[in-house]
């Protein structure tokens, strides 16, 4: 019986805190919109020109050094 002396006001302050920081949530606009964020793993935006040259570029180097570091085996 003495213990809910101690646990019913901290229920009761995280119970505040919950409230508090769904209210904050609310105001600060966190669930304004929520379709946006479930779409955006769908839809990947298509890469720029530039980012598809500088992505093959790399991939072509990275098979140069793949080549070279198995001559370097032999």
């Amino acid at each position: 019986m003495e213990s809910l002396y101690l646990l019913v006001p901290i229920a009761i302050i995280f119970l505040v805190l919950a409230v508090r920081v769904l209210y904050w949530a609310v105001n600060n606009g966190q669930y304004d919109d929520l379709d946006t964020e479930g779409r955006r793993i769908l839809f990947d935006d298509e890469p720029k020109a530039s980012d598809k040259s500088s992505l093959s570029k790399s991939k072509s180097d990275a098979g140069e050094s793949k080549s070279g570091a198995t001559s370097e085996k032999d």
